[in-house]
């Protein structure tokens, strides 16, 4: 699992992007991949797939 920071996440259109903590990448989150909500500024953990248009972050889940 990496983890990372959530830089920005639009609620009502349900995407946002995560800064990995390891290399400093942003990549793309959509609601689908959430297990928890998520809210600008969460330290989160996730996984990282291959998607239509670039990486994904999937089963995202805020560090408590």
């Amino acid at each position: 699992m990496k983890k990372g920071k959530v830089k920005f996440f639009n609620q009502s259109k349900g995407f946002g992007f995560i800064v990995d903590h390891e290399n400093g990448q942003e990549v793309f989150v959509h609601s689908t991949g959430l297990k928890t909500e998520v809210r600008d500024g969460d330290e989160v953990t996730f996984e990282i797939t291959q998607g239509k248009k670039g990486l994904n972050a999937v089963n995202v889940e805020r560090i408590a």
